[in-house]
């Protein structure tokens, strides 16, 4: 079961690091600093379930197809929630 774990957890890791990639890429100040957050308390509990697990092709298959998702849903809600037309308190920064 914690392998399933590690692969959401390496889902949510990669999709607040995708995320904060278009943050930073397209000046979204306001999202940067919760969105750390986030990337650092899953990277750590990634990295505490591979000390517990070990390393097999289960853990690399899970992890791997986790962050894999998380990117893609990273990138496509990204798009939505940041449309030129509603960049909300952004706009007033630059």
């Amino acid at each position: 079961m914690e392998i399933l774990y590690a692969g959401l957890a390496m889902f949510a890791f990669v999709f607040f690091k995708a995320f904060q990639q278009r943050n930073v890429a397209f000046d979204h100040y306001l999202s940067v600093l919760p969105i750390s957050w986030c990337m650092v308390a899953t990277e750590f509990y990634v990295i505490s379930i591979i000390v517990r697990v070990g390393y097999d092709f289960a853990t690399i298959f899970s992890i791997g197809t986790g962050a894999g998702f998380g990117a893609l849903l990273a990138m496509v809600l990204h798009k939505r929630m940041f449309r030129k037309r509603h960049r909300g308190v952004e706009a007033l920064i630059e």
